[in-house]
């Protein structure tokens, strides 16, 4: 196992991003947003001076963490907006030295409304093949997306985009209601959820937290092993099956990306809250 973590909630700026990976002792972080913009959306100029940043630190990017087909993006969307995106991605990751892509399976409709599955695998299916054209690795995470309504969308987009890996996030199903389940839908199992893709995956998110008080609620973020993502069960069974991917920590404790409007985060709370999130999953790796 080789540890990594979205660097971007330690801090906006890239230099204390690089200062928060080496505190915890690691050589890796997981790129996504370096001040304020994630890295496919970087000037040229932007992202250059970064990727100089890291070589003169030392530090290697284990994810390149794209907006490509997220929660924020409707299907209905111009898919051109998508295809750039990509076509940006494909030598930045290269010049970074970087596998994996993490992508998504745009946001979800209502649920009860149309949700455009043909569409949602066309689409996915023309941005693995330009991906795997250039030897990269596609990975798809379960987020608010369509393959996060239940681990079953999750396996149907694997039978129509078979050349597609996955990441697996683990506080995503706790704050989700099984959409292949009856009414009235339960949350999703995180547990079980894993187990039902875990023969797909490349990549590891670790978040936890508790279920939310209603459908479409905020959970309450907490440390690993604190919630109800069964952290620690999924973190043995890495090491019974001899995983050897990385395992990036996407904390949200410190609320970096669901502060309401008008609202400013504590960014020393960020960097600190960080450094004791990495620590505490290394102590369940550990145990």
């Amino acid at each position: 196992m080789k540890l990594t973590g979205f660097s971007d909630e330690a801090a906006p700026d890239l230099a204390t991003q690089i200062a928060a990976t080496k505190a915890l002792g690691w050589q890796y972080l997981s790129a996504r947003g370096i001040d304020g913009k994630n890295i496919h959306d970087l000037s040229d100029t932007a992202f250059e001076l970064a990727a100089e940043q890291l070589d003169e630190a030392g530090i290697r990017v284990a994810e390149f963490g794209s907006l490509i087909g997220s929660w924020s993006k409707n299907i209905t969307s111009d898919f051109d907006i998508t295809l750039a995106e990509v076509e940006r991605a494909i030598p930045r990751m290269k010049r970074l030295g970087t596998q994996i892509v993490r992508v998504m399976s745009y946001a979800q409709q209502p649920w009860g409304e149309d949700q455009h599955e043909e569409e949602r695998f066309r689409r996915l299916r023309e941005i693995v093949a330009r991906f795997s054209d250039a030897g990269l690795t596609t990975a798809h995470e379960n987020c608010m997306n369509y393959g996060g309504f239940s681990s079953q969308h999750t396996l149907r987009l694997l039978e129509e985009v078979p050349d597609m890996k996955l990441i697996f996030d683990t506080g995503n199903p706790v704050f989700q209601k099984d959409r292949s389940q009856p009414e009235p839908q339960p949350w999703q199992d995180a547990w079980q959820f894993y187990q039902d893709v875990r023969d797909h995956i490349v990549h590891i998110h670790i978040k936890d937290c508790l279920n939310p008080s209603e459908d479409g609620g905020e959970p309450e973020y907490v440390y690993p092993g604190k919630g109800q993502a069964y952290v620690p069960e999924i973190i043995a069974d890495l090491k019974a099956r001899d995983y050897a991917g990385f395992i990036a920590i996407e904390p949200h404790v410190a609320t970096v990306f669901h502060i309401q409007d008008g609202e400013s985060p504590d960014w020393q709370q960020c960097y600190d809250s960080y450094i004791a999130y990495g620590k505490a999953l290394e102590a369940i790796i550990g145990e």
